[in-house]
């Protein structure tokens, strides 16, 4: 499990195979902990967005039937949060976060 966490947002905590597809998405390396600095937030979210918007037109992608996009849609609220308030975000294995 990886959690995603910024100052201004409830931390996200997702399955390991999921959080890393969801920050290679993002651009980054599968380094985990990691980080992106606030001024960087932003072209992440649109790289995220941008992949889990293809992923989500062409339907379930995960053999649990559920979609890029929705698995995304909580860390997407996390980055929305982050840019708003120019926040940098983190993320590392569950519970050193917590």
């Amino acid at each position: 499990m990886i959690t995603f966490s910024t100052k201004v947002y409830p931390n996200i905590t997702m399955l390991r195979a999921d959080a890393l597809a969801m920050i290679d998405k993002m651009g980054h390396s599968a380094t985990v902990p990691g980080s992106i600095l606030a001024a960087d937030v932003p072209q992440a979210l649109e790289k995220l967005t941008a992949a889990v918007g293809v992923s989500h037109t062409v339907g379930q992608d995960a053999d649990d039937g559920v979609s890029s996009s929705t698995r995304a849609a909580p860390l997407i609220d996390l980055l929305k949060a982050a840019v708003k308030e120019h926040k940098n975000v983190m993320w590392s294995e569950a519970g050193l976060l917590d």
